[in-house]
């Protein structure tokens, strides 16, 4: 048997129709760790009756989940792809390079304590080194002025806090807070791993955190539904990350937004819940609002394997709510046959470029992509379950067997203390590292760009394999002549003992020391510890009985916090004579416009954090990075300094900017620093979602073309009008007129998405504005 399927053997004892011992009366706590918090499956229930008797139509789970969670199911407009949905989510989970924001915005408006569970988690700013215990050793000095600040505002405020080591957000969260039917809001885009338990888990920006911890409902757009049918069943090679990449490569980087894409079909059942977890976690990048599966047994036995029994109780009882409806409609259908999906690999600079493994040497060839692999790296929050982790130690031993070691430098980067003890204490992680592996910290690394990589110099062209969900240029070492590509755990370990993109692990043999031919078999490995976890060290801290006596300081002298100072009110007018900072040629991520890697330290304070503003971004003037003429001066200059020297001025300016500008990671610092350095509006082609719900509730104005062409009619060295402003309304166009340098003009038709409430916050300057209005 190729893979072993614990939780079909233990489905054999349960039966999910059948109802629990749990009683609607029954108070069921949300997590094991908030005791006097719960589930509201009841509440859930009767929105779904009522939206049910409105709509007259079967419902997909997503909608299930979404409507159960309305704020007003009776009086709310829904519509899919238009109307505005007033929710409240059950919890928000944010990591502490996105928290500092956060929670500086949130003491700003003056409440006492969160209205909603809350949790920090200590993941993103442990730097990939020497290895895990030096590399966290090092984090917690380095940055204990921003440890403290969060450990000591989540005291206050009422917040779990995850200690440095505890492990990533999203793999913390699965373990021990997401459960089937549940809303969460998170401040990282790939909060929607949590759809693995069947929850809807949307990764959205830190403002739009603070309203629902200030008790506000969160405003999302209604989103349509995808679903991707699986059939057949996965066996070999294959593995839960290969859905995710070939529905990558159909769907693109943009398919998924304004949708929520909703896994159903007989081939549900052969994935793990960490697999599922895979798949919907990747799923931000085809830019989908979120991603989820059905609860079914594998959802159960995770639960169960986490000590989450009276959830697994409640869930059974509320199972008519936790799957879709038969005959619910989607508006756009994917199938999937799990029994003939090859393995692939996707990349390189871009996540939707999806290339079987048959047809990988070929095209590498092709394409005159460095076919050596300098570099092997798994875990990450994507792939880092004890199923993952057992699969790759799988192969490692078969090669160790074979008397081979990897070629590549392989890294392994697991998810949570859990994992990483767990593969202590059963064996894996020995065989990794015996394998030529180096274990990082349980932190986030070289994922998010938190690699001090020294083999390499900048500029080198080279190629590195990881089991990580993005590749964009630059992202994982800040080299922009890496080719990154994602894949699965199993084949980046086999392609690092081969060390080349021509190597096929299905088909083709590797010369071992002795001369003989080896070949890897297919990989087996358990999805749940037979032995159950082992937790590890305790590495949480809960808020403290009595509050009252805790204090958050910010050292004003401080260059990693800053206390927020609000921005200015809209001062009624029309925009004009507005100058072009940048023209943006081609892709914009929120890489390009606010860089991690080593920026990432100054994510809690403001103005340090700007002088990275838009210096990844293209200019299509000259072709290069972080440097635009200054229209004032005629002199070149870096993105950020020329700002600056406009804002010094008193005047405010625009970006102009392609196809799904934003794309990529929740950071509201690509929105704040805009707005901070004086811009008043972004004019592109088109949005990703977060990005241009971030850029509202900064006050600034996100505007697309209503001809994409339109873009090619503005020039670098325009002075941009915005008419319409005035009379700002919901679904009314309005007109930017491109001033030209040789006198004429051109008029554009401009669209934005706003909609009452959200033109308040334009009005006053921000949300958190609005808020204290």
């Amino acid at each position: 048997m190729l893979r072993v399927n614990s939780a079909l053997k233990a489905a054999s004892a349960r039966s999910l129709g059948a109802r629990s011992l749990a009683t609607a009366a029954n108070k069921v706590a949300l997590s094991n760790l908030e005791a006097n918090k719960y589930i509201k499956y009841d509440r859930m229930d009767e929105n779904i009756k009522i939206v049910r008797d409105r709509l007259q139509h079967p419902l997909t789970l997503a909608e299930k989940i979404v409507y159960g969670h309305l704020d007003d199911a009776v009086n709310q407009d829904i519509a899919r792809g238009s109307s505005y949905l007033r929710l409240r989510p059950d919890r928000v989970a944010c990591q502490d390079a996105t928290a500092q924001m956060a929670l500086l915005q949130f003491m700003s408006a003056g409440l006492p304590e969160v209205a909603v569970p809350t949790t920090v988690h200590c993941d993103h700013l442990i730097e990939a080194q020497k290895g895990g215990v030096k590399d966290l050793s090092r984090a917690n000095d380095v940055n204990k002025e921003v440890y403290d600040f969060l450990a000591s505002c989540s005291a206050k405020y009422n917040i779990g806090f995850w200690k440095p080591g505890s492990g990533i957000i999203h793999q913390i969260i699965l373990e021990n807070y997401a459960f089937p039917g549940g809303l969460m809001i998170g401040t990282d885009s790939h909060t929607p791993n949590a759809g693995g338990l069947g929850m809807v888990a949307v990764g959205v920006g830190g403002a739009d955190a603070v309203d629902v911890m200030a008790n506000i409902p969160w405003e999302l757009k209604c989103p349509k539904v995808i679903g991707v049918k699986l059939t057949g069943q996965m066996s070999g090679w294959t593995s839960a990350k290969d859905i995710i990449l070939k529905v990558a490569g159909i769907l693109t980087v943009k398919g998924g937004t304004g949708a929520i894409v909703e896994y159903f079909g007989p081939g549900v059942d052969s994935l793990s819940c960490t697999g599922m977890a895979t798949i919907c976690n990747m799923g931000a990048e085809i830019g989908a609002t979120t991603s989820l599966f059905p609860y079914n047994s594998r959802m159960a036995d995770y639960l169960d394997a986490t000590n989450r029994s009276t959830i697994t109780a409640h869930a059974n009882q509320y199972r008519h709510n936790l799957v879709a409806d038969e005959g619910a409609k989607y508006d756009q259908i994917i199938e999937i046959d799990l029994s003939r999906l090859e393995p692939h690999i996707n990349g390189p600079f871009t996540p939707d470029l999806a290339t079987p493994i048959s047809q990988l040497k070929q095209t590498a060839t092709k394409n005159s992509w460095p076919l050596e692999i300098k570099s092997g790296l798994i875990g990450s929050c994507t792939n880092s379950s004890y199923e993952d982790m057992s699969r790759a130690a799988d192969l490692a031993q078969q090669a160790l067997n074979a008397g081979l070691k990897s070629k590549s430098q392989y890294f392994i980067t697991p998810g949570s203390e859990q994992i990483r003890a767990t593969i202590a204490r059963d064996g894996q992680m020995d065989v990794l590292t015996k394998a030529g592996g180096v274990v990082l910290a349980n932190a986030c690394g070289p994922c998010i760009g938190q690699w001090d990589r020294s083999d390499t110099k900048k500029g080198e062209k080279n190629t590195i394999v990881t089991s990580y969900n993005r590749n964009f240029t630059g992202r994982n070492d800040g080299n922009p002549a890496t080719h990154c590509f994602v894949t699965s755990p199993e084949l980046v370990t086999a392609l690092s003992f081969a060390g080349s993109l021509e190597f096929n692990p299905l088909t083709d043999s590797i010369t071992t020391p002795e001369g003989k031919e080896f070949k890897f078999t297919a990989p087996q490995g358990l999805d749940l510890p037979p032995r159950g976890y082992d937790p590890g060290e305790n590495t949480y801290q809960a808020p403290p009985a009595d509050r009252s006596q805790v204090n958050v300081v910010v050292d004003p002298k401080s260059n990693r916090l800053e206390l927020l100072t609000p921005f200015a009110k809209w001062d009624g007018k029309n925009p004009t004579q507005l100058p072009v900072l940048i023209k943006v040629k081609g892709k914009c991520t929120t890489d390009h416009i606010s860089a991690a890697g080593p920026w990432l330290k100054y994510r809690g304070h403001l103005d340090n954090i700007s002088n990275n503003m838009l210096i990844g971004a293209i200019n299509i003037e000259n072709g290069q990075a972080n440097s635009v003429k200054n229209h004032f001066t005629g002199e070149y200059g870096a993105v950020p300094a020329v700002a600056r020297d406009y804002k010094a001025k008193g005047i405010r300016w625009v970006v102009v900017g392609d196809e799904n500008y934003g794309e990529g990671s929740s950071r509201e610092h690509a929105a704040l620093e805009v707005r901070h350095l004086g811009g008043a509006a972004v004019i592109v082609k088109s949005f990703a979602r977060i990005h241009e719900t971030n850029l509202k509730k900064q006050g600034m104005l996100p505007l697309t073309f209503a001809n994409p062409a339109d873009y090619d009619k503005v020039r670098f060295d325009d002075k941009i009008d915005i008419l319409g402003v005035e009379t700002l309304t919901p679904g009314t166009p309005l007109t930017v007129v491109c001033n030209h340098a040789d006198g004429t003009a051109d008029k554009i038709t401009v669209n934005h998405t706003f909609n009452e409430n959200q033109i308040s916050w334009f009005k006053a300057g921000s949300a958190l504005n609005a808020m204290a209005q």
